[in-house]
């Protein structure tokens, strides 16, 4: 199978080329960077909190107290926490180290495709990888999944080189790689592992029993590399450590395997249609002074009510530049699992773009698979199993399926646009006219049902650009230049691949136009977009320090002046410096306090501000917010800031004096069931 028609990858041309991609994907990631702000608040609030102390940093505790860690394996937040530590805390040093990680990832993609399949494969695969939106989305924040991918992708090229050499030493290096991966976003990282034991158990040399006597070696080293972190967490006293996020059995290989794991894969919480709505007529009552009978009943609640403040003027909201709209619903993947989801509404546009020229493509390896020596069959292996197993994974899982998961399907799906590229170039010039023939007609089936996808995808996703035409016509010239000039193929199926990359490059320059979505990072003129800044709105800003003045100004306890029900509230709080700490995690349904636990710390002056409700609200939260609900009075939005929160979201509640009400919340709860029948409340 001849490679494409630059074979050298060491040549002059082929480095200059490589090196116009990789600038071409610094510019993607870097340019207007600023823009994002702190992008995924509750991870920059993570990192400030870590840099507070070594306990916080190990833990990777969300809040600056330690009450709960973060919902993830520590390696991501570790990376960004050292460069705020060298290069001082800000939204750059969080996410700088995001882009680098992609850029070096386009570099090692050409690495890995070029001496195998030529240099021209090779650029197509780094040109596609780094073109390829959801990866530019998700790099261009501060989230975890570029420093996952680069470590796959590491995995992966290890684990081809010790089927070349034959030696140990580079398996073990992958099996390291994947703990680390792991390390980074848990069972996410063991997608590639299936692909990277089949390849190296069918192609690597030495006998069978050498090969799976090596490949167990090499999971032992995996697994105690992946498992090395969560067994510190899981052997340290649960009193001696943060509560771990998003669990209600505060285990971290509950996190590893449930939350992060197979959850994501079957269904769990939080999920498309698994997450259980608390109607809001169910929800116990709110204490609210002077509504109801409820009377201010000491002199600082009194004063609470005398002279709410004056709001200051709203500033100017400047109009967004282009179709992206703050706030506008994020569009998750389709609930339908099927094997077309991955063009499906959520997922089309940050992944679909090229993967029927990719899958099409890949077809013209297979015949590899009869050449086991071959250094490519590896690639076909490794790389193509991985593709194949993440786009099943988007296609099929009835989990959480946020659109940047998409992402982790670039590598593989660039992987096969590369050297099925190649593989589509030997086909047609083949001196067997029948091999000749099939080649061509899968190239225009590729290249038709590419371009047929992206017009799709195109309508639904942006107006009528200028380019739909363009797009048509030259991939179809370059399908008929093909067998009119059988000397220049090469160069007709080189056009012909540049063309159907057009439209994702320009989708992907998108990124520019707006402020990324933290938590939910995407590419595309009229997707959402975020607010840039501490995450939240110009008008949540003033509420958020609003808060703060009224909390620091109306004797707060200590340590702890403020807990909220979830990150999503204490987050900005801490960005804005102030020692904000969740009691119920990112979901607000984590168990961090027990009610018991509560009461002592406000007996003790500990505790007094909780601001609960708000995200998530509807899942009930916690016991200890249920009773901080029901026992302590509410201070009306309107005295703190007339600029604050919805009153259906977030209220803020004085728990001073009230610990032994907050021990046997059920009394007032049965009371206010006596007097409201219709509602259906369980304590």
């Amino acid at each position: 199978m001849a490679a494409l028609s630059v074979k050298d990858p060491r040549t002059l041309a082929a480095r200059v080329a490589l090196l116009g991609v990789l600038v071409l994907s610094g510019l993607l990631e870097f340019v207007r960077l600023s823009q994002n702000g702190y992008a995924n608040v509750y991870y920059s609030a993570a990192v400030k909190s870590m840099l507070r102390s070594w306990h916080n940093f190990f833990f990777i505790a969300s809040g600056p107290q330690g009450l709960v860690t973060v919902d993830k394996p520590p390696l991501g937040l570790w990376l960004q926490a050292l460069s705020a530590k060298v290069f001082g805390f800000g939204p750059l040093s969080l996410m700088i180290p995001e882009g680098i990680c992609a850029v070096v990832a386009v570099a090692l993609i050409y690495r890995i495709i070029a001496p195998r399949f030529g240099a021209l494969a090779g650029l197509a695969s780094a040109f596609t990888l780094a073109v390829f939106p959801s990866f530019v989305a998700v790099s261009r924040d501060n989230a975890l999944d570029p420093l996952l991918i680069l470590l796959m992708l590491a995995a992966a090229g290890a684990a081809l080189a010790a089927i070349d050499s034959g030696r140990f030493a580079p398996l073990a290096l992958s099996a390291i790689f994947v703990g680390l991966a792991f390390n980074t976003k848990a069972l996410a990282a063991v997608l590639v592992v299936p692909g990277i034991a089949l390849a190296y158990l069918y192609c690597a040399p030495s006998t069978l029993r050498a090969r799976l006597g090596r490949l167990v070696l090499a999971g032992v080293v995996m697994v105690i590399v992946g498992g090395s972190w969560t067994a510190v967490v899981e052997l340290t006293p649960a009193s001696a450590r943060p509560f771990i996020g998003s669990t209600s059995s505060n285990s971290e290989l509950g996190l590893d395997f449930g939350y992060n794991g197979f959850g994501r894969v079957g269904g769990q919480q939080g999920g498309p249609s698994s997450t259980k709505i608390y109607p809001a007529g169910e929800q116990p009552p709110l204490v609210r002074p002077g509504v109801a009978g409820n009377a201010p009943e000491s002199a600082v609640e009194k004063q609470y009510f005398a002279a709410p403040p004056v709001a200051p003027p709203l500033p100017p909201r400047a109009p967004a530049p282009t179709g992206r709209q703050r706030g506008k619903p994020v569009a998750f993947a389709s609930d339908t699992l099927s094997p077309v989801r991955i063009f499906g509404v959520g997922l089309g546009d940050q992944a679909g773009w090229v993967v029927p020229f990719a899958v099409l493509a890949a077809l013209t390896l297979l015949p590899l698979l009869r050449r086991p020596r071959d250094r490519r069959t590896g690639v076909l292996l490794a790389l193509g199993g991985w593709f194949a197993i993440e786009l099943a994974a988007l296609d099929f899982s009835s989990g959480i399926v946020h659109p940047y998961y998409s992402s982790a399907l670039g590598p593989g799906l660039a992987a096969m646009v590369g050297a099925g590229s190649a593989g589509l170039a030997a086909m047609m010039r083949s001196e067997r006219a029948r091999t000749a023939i099939v080649g061509y007609a899968l190239t225009v089936a590729a290249i038709a049902f590419t371009v047929g996808i992206q017009l799709f995808l195109i309508h639904r996703y942006g107006d009528p650009l200028w380019w739909r035409i363009p797009l048509v016509l030259i991939a179809v010239g370059a399908l008929v230049a093909i067998p009119l000039a059988r000397a220049r193929s090469n160069l007709a199926l080189g056009i012909a691949v540049a063309a159907v990359l057009v439209a994702p490059m320009v989708y992907s320059f998108s990124v520019w136009l707006a402020p990324v979505a933290g938590t939910f990072p995407t590419a595309g003129p009229y997707n959402y977009a975020g607010h840039g800044g501490f995450g939240v709105s110009p008008l949540t800003v003033l509420s958020d320090r609003a808060l703060i003045r009224f909390v620091r100004t109306h004797d707060p306890s200590r340590p702890y002046p403020l807990l909220t029900a979830s990150s999503d509230q204490a987050s900005p709080l801490i960005l804005m410096g102030f020692d904000a700490n969740t009691i119920g995690g990112y979901n607000a349904t984590d168990p961090v306090l027990s009610v018991s636990r509560l009461a002592n710390l406000v007996a003790a002056g500990k505790i007094r501000y909780l601001l609960i409700d708000g995200p998530y609200d509807a899942r009930g939260g916690t016991a200890a917010t249920t009773a901080a609900r029901l026992v302590c009075p509410e201070i009306p939005a309107v005295v703190w800031s007339v600029h604050a929160l919805n009153p259906n979201s977030s209220y803020l509640v004085d728990c001073r004096g009230r610990s032994a009400a907050l021990l046997h919340p059920q009394a007032t709860a049965r009371a206010f069931l006596r007097a409201h029948p219709t509602v259906k409340y369980t304590l």
